[in-house]
Order: C-alpha cells, then structure tokens, then sequence
C-alpha cells in the first residue's frame, strides 16, 4: 500500500513477540494499513492491508464488507509459510466470494520461487493468477492491481 497509494498511508502496526503468534518464536509485526490510487477519471481504488494471523480474522469481515477483489501476498522465498498461507487463504475465501489474484512477493530475490511452483506448492487450481511481485517498487504492486482489475471485469463479464 505504501508503494502505490496517492495518499499518505495510515497504517496501525504492533510488534508481536514470540508467544503471541501462531508461530512460536517468530517476531513478527502485524498492521493493519489504508491508501488510495486512482485507476482513471472514473475509477479510484481504496486499498486496505490486513494482516493474516488467525487472531486478526474478526476483523475480515468488516474489511470485506463492499469488496470487489483481493490481493493475498505470499513471500515467495519462504515455502515454510505456503502451507499455512493456503489455510489463511482457503478461511478468508469462506466469508467472501470474489475475484482474488495472489502476489508473490520477494519476486526479485535469488531464491524466490517461481509462481507455476508456488501455485503447486499451495494446491491452487489453474485459474487462480499468481503474480510475481516487489512490494516496495510501485510497478509492481501497480501489475498486481491491474491483474486484480482484469479478473474482476473479466468476472463480472460472465
């Protein structure tokens, strides 16, 4: 969000020490963030980022309410995490029902792996875009986007 968003980001973050999160021994931080990027003259984009720890999914529905689409971002050098990502995945995908794409995010890192493995690796079907991505570089995080865009006008065709 904050390498495409016009606006000043707000994000809310907190730093979880091991104990806490599901993964023990882990230090994480998770924040939650909220930007904006117009598409066109028509077309302006609310973004909100929202961390994927179990102990935040009270808040998906709320965040959900009038969403059209989602990014769900993977840390494609870290295949340690695709198992419980896919469960994360597969739980949010249970309260809503629209177009998705996954961001493979890390793209530019020697031992990223490629999105055809992550797509097996998590056992996603066909149809499900995973899109090599670079969280900082706002090209990239514009190409996931307007992936994202595509899948839903292409949805909202049939």
């Amino acid at each position: 969000i904050r390498a495409v968003s016009e606006i000043k980001p707000v994000t809310i973050s907190r730093d979880i020490k091991a104990g806490e999160s599901q993964r023990v021994g882990v230090n994480t931080t998770a924040s939650m963030s909220m930007g904006r990027i117009t598409v066109s003259d028509d077309l302006m984009v609310y973004l909100f980022g929202m961390p994927g720890q179990h102990h935040f999914d009270f808040m998906w529905k709320v965040l959900s309410e009038g969403m059209l689409g989602f990014v769900f971002v993977v840390d494609s050098t870290d295949p340690d995490t695709f198992r419980d990502a896919k469960a994360i995945l597969e739980k949010f995908r249970a309260q809503v029902q629209v177009p998705y794409v996954i961001a493979a995010d890390n793209a530019n890192k020697s031992n990223a792996w490629q999105p055809s493995d992550i797509r097996i690796a998590m056992r996603l079907g066909n149809y499900v875009k995973v899109v090599p991505c670079v969280s900082e570089s706002p090209e990239s995080v514009r190409k996931v986007l307007l992936e994202l865009i595509y899948h839903i006008s292409d949805e909202a065709e049939h």
